[in-house]
C-alpha cells in the first residue's frame, strides 16, 4: 500500500454543506440595506468562485448599488464569526476521511474560502486533524482555476501532483485539476449541476464511492 498518495478535496458542497450559513450571512448584509432575503436555492447557484463573486452576485441580484469592498468585508467579518453554525458534514465524510487515512492516503483541502473561514469551519467539524493542509482562497497568489492554489496546497500537504487526485464539486474543481495534470472526481452530491462534471476523470453519487476511485485513479 502506497504511503505517499494525496487526495485534495474541495470544502464547499463537497465536505461540508455550507449553503445555510452562507445563505444567513448574505442575508444579513442584504438586511443592511433593505433589502428582501435571497433564496438559499438562489444561492446555491452563486457559490464556488470565493466569497467576493458571491458578494457581487448577491447585490447585482438584489439590486444593490453599494461600495463592493466594504460589503465584502462586512460579508467577510460576518462570515468568519458564523461559519459553523449551521454547516454540516455531507453524509459519509467523516468515516470516509478516517478510512482513507487508515489506508495511507493523506488528505488537503483547497478551497475558494478564505483561509481563515476554512480553518474555523473544518475545525469546529472536527475533521481538520486529518487534514495535511488547507489551502484558502487567500493562501496563494491565484485561486481555483488557478493552477498555483492546486499546486500550493499539493506541496503545502507534502505530495506530488504526479501522486494525487482532486475532488469536488465545481466547474473550477475540474479546470484546476487538468491545469495541473491531476486526475479529478466530481462530487455529484455537491452544489454543482451534472454539466459541470464534463472533463473529469470519474464521478460519484456520494463521497463513499471515493476510496475505490481513488485506488483505481492512483493505481
Amino acid at each position: 500500500m502506497y504511503q505517499d498518495r494525496l487526495i485534495v478535496f474541495d470544502l464547499d458542497g463537497t465536505l461540508v454543506d455550507t449553503l445555510d450559513d452562507l445563505t444567513a450571512s448574505a442575508n444579513r448584509l442584504l438586511a443592511t440595506h433593505d433589502r428582501l432575503p435571497i433564496a438559499a436555492g438562489r444561492v446555491r447557484l452563486m457559490v464556488g468562485d470565493g466569497i467576493a463573486a458571491l458578494v457581487r452576485r448577491v447585490l447585482a441580484y438584489a439590486k444593490v448599488d453599494t461600495d463592493e469592498s466594504a460589503a465584502m468585508a462586512a460579508f467577510g467579518a460576518d462570515y468568519e464569526a458564523n461559519a459553523a453554525a449551521q454547516s454540516r458534514l455531507f453524509p459519509g465524510v467523516a468515516a470516509t476521511l478516517l478510512h482513507l487515512r487508515r489506508r495511507g492516503f493523506s488528505l488537503a483541502v483547497c478551497t475558494n474560502k478564505p483561509v481563515a473561514a476554512a480553518q474555523t469551519l473544518l475545525a469546529a467539524l472536527e475533521i481538520a486533524p486529518l487534514l495535511a493542509a488547507i489551502g484558502g482562497g487567500d493562501s496563494f497568489a491565484g485561486r481555483k482555476p488557478d493552477p498555483a492554489h492546486l499546486l500550493g496546497t499539493v506541496a503545502r500537504a507534502g505530495g506530488a501532483p504526479s501522486r494525487a487526485i482532486m475532488v469536488g464539486d465545481h466547474a473550477n474543481d475540474v479546470a484546476v485539476a487538468r491545469a495541473c495534470a491531476m486526475p479529478c472526481v466530481f462530487a455529484l452530491w455537491g452544489y454543482g449541476p451534472p454539466d459541470m462534471a464534463m472533463g473529469s476523470n470519474a464521478q460519484a453519487e456520494t463521497i463513499v464511492e471515493v476510496p475505490a476511485l481513488a485506488e483505481r485513479l492512483l493505481s
